[in-house]
């Protein structure tokens, strides 16, 4: 094979690909890819190539992701790594996902010609290495997918298919679960990795603003701004809450499904896209459906595959491993020394369940990293302790109803972190104390119905105070209550809407 192998060099700069470093004299023919994408086609062609040189530009954190699809459309293909800087991380990384070699700029005479020669000459059919997958993967800046049940390391699995095609998927799972984590994954395993994911979500704005946000808009001066659709070409569109788009888009974004091109109010032109779209809602489908607020063509065409985020009560062996991550995370964010998760603190994790799931943990870590065990109710965790335990560190609205007992044993995680800085543990009190006050005005308003006026009277405020708090919170009374992939409650709040446009016009007025 060495005397007619077809290298392959991937790189985005013109001039790494006129230089020299393979000559004829091998009898190796040199072909160039400019992205991941092209060498993709080039891979499936099916004619070659025999080896690959995956040039990562410095500062691309995506530089690797073309490893993945390498390695599972053709195991038996040697790629060799040329990178600029010898990051270990980056070097450690590489060979987990099946780098024959990792080779570092300025290259040495003949190094590459070297390197060439020992991955062809080595390399066979059953020399296949086998990709590691860590229980903890990072998929982007502060976001992690975990993979240390059985229910996830399924959901891993099946992320795994589904990134190999570019079908719809819809994503299902309680509030908090870690939909946005499922489909990022998704993104980060396919070819489309090398370009943009972004997450658009449909019950934060109205009808007419989601229509500028997804298919973009022209104003009165003829200039045009482009939406998530085409910012997304290549890429994948995460629609987040997908039964809150109002009915008159849904056909507009299945036109777009079925045929891969819109026409932009207001224009004549017709514009091509090429973007995966993935779903995710909280809610329950056929319930959604009997209500019309998801049309079934639609449905039936974003739900060729779907996927289901079990809540975190279903997962509880990663119970420890998440607090653990969670607290290193958030003590280098605010430069704050990690502390030890006492036994009583674990045990009582670990019987919690969740309503909140993966933000309600992280809201506890946030807090345990500044009190400690300091809170009232450590001493002795009877039922009681329990109760004030929860009350010290979890907002009032996740309080549990009843505890589960399930017997898990206690243990405690030793964890060493960076000295604190006050800045930081300013910045963190901060925080805390903003998260205090947005749910004790979501408890009052819950409490009252999302009546605000009585909500305003037991939090002892002025009617105009709660309506600009809510605003500033970006607090809206909740659509859907979801219990469960089979059950759910429709509450169709909408006053708190009125309110909040009523706090503009007011805070219009007092500036003029």
């Amino acid at each position: 094979m060495e005397q007619s192998a077809q290298i392959l060099l991937v790189s985005p700069e013109r001039a790494a690909r006129s230089l020299p470093w393979i000559g004829s004299e091998n009898g190796w023919q040199l072909e160039t890819a400019s992205s991941a994408w092209e060498a993709l086609e080039l891979v499936r062609s099916g004619a070659g190539p025999d080896l690959i040189v995956l040039d990562v530009v410095q500062g691309e954190s995506e530089g690797l992701h073309p490893l993945r699809w390498i390695r599972r459309v053709r195991p038996d293909l040697p790629v060799l790594v040329l990178a600029n800087s010898d990051d270990p991380n980056q070097k450690l990384e590489a060979l987990r996902l099946g780098a024959q070699d990792y080779l570092v700029r300025p290259l040495q005479s003949q190094q590459l010609e070297t390197a060439i020669q020992r991955a062809l000459f080595y390399y066979t059919e059953n020399a296949e290495s086998e990709i590691v997958t860590d229980e903890i993967e990072q998929i982007g800046e502060e976001m992690f997918f975990v993979a240390a049940s059985p229910t996830m390391r399924k959901l891993r699995a099946q992320a795994e298919l589904l990134s190999q095609v570019s079908a719809p998927v819809f994503i299902l799972g309680e509030n908090g679960s870690g939909k946005e984590l499922a489909a990022r994954l998704i993104h980060k395993l396919s070819v489309r990795s090398g370009f943009r994911f972004l997450k658009l979500d449909c019950s934060t704005l109205p009808g007419d603003a989601l229509e500028s946000e997804l298919f973009g808009a022209t104003n009165g001066n003829g200039r045009t701004k482009p939406g998530k659709l085409e910012l997304c070409h290549r890429g994948t569109l995460l629609l987040d809450e997908i039964t809150e788009m109002p009915l008159s888009l849904q056909p507009k974004l299945l036109h777009v499904l079925q045929d891969g091109y819109f026409v932009r109010q207001g224009s004549d032109r017709r514009i091509e896209v090429d973007v995966r779209i993935l779903a995710a809602s909280q809610v329950n489908i056929d319930q959604a459906l009997a209500e019309r607020k998801l049309r079934e063509d639609l449905y039936y065409r974003l739900s060729t595959f779907t996927v289901h985020v079990p809540a975190l009560r279903q997962r509880k062996e990663e119970i420890p491993l998440l607090l653990s991550h969670f607290m290193n995370q958030l003590a280098k964010r605010y430069s704050l020394p990690c502390r030890i998760i006492s036994a009583a603190a674990l045990k009582a994790c670990q019987q919690h369940s969740w309503p909140g799931n993966l933000r309600e943990l992280e809201k506890f870590v946030k807090r345990y990293l500044v009190m400690g065990d300091g809170g009232p109710g450590l001493d002795a965790l009877d039922r009681d302790g329990d109760m004030a335990f929860w009350n010290a560190y979890l907002p009032p609205t996740t309080l549990p109803r009843q505890w589960e007992r399930r017997g898990t044993g206690p243990r405690e995680m030793v964890i060493e972190a960076p000295e604190p800085s006050p800045s930081g543990l300013k910045s963190l009190i901060q925080s805390v104390k903003g998260e205090a006050e947005r749910n004790a005005i979501a408890s009052a308003l819950e409490q009252a119905g999302w009546n605000r006026k009585a909500a305003a009277r037991q939090l002892k405020v002025s009617y105009r105070t709660l309506l600009y708090k809510i605003e500033q919170y970006h607090m809206s009374p909740p659509t859907t209550q979801f219990s469960g992939y089979g059950q759910g409650k429709s509450l169709r709040e909408r006053d708190v809407h009125k309110g909040i446009e009523n706090t503009r016009s007011w805070q219009s007025g007092k500036s003029s």
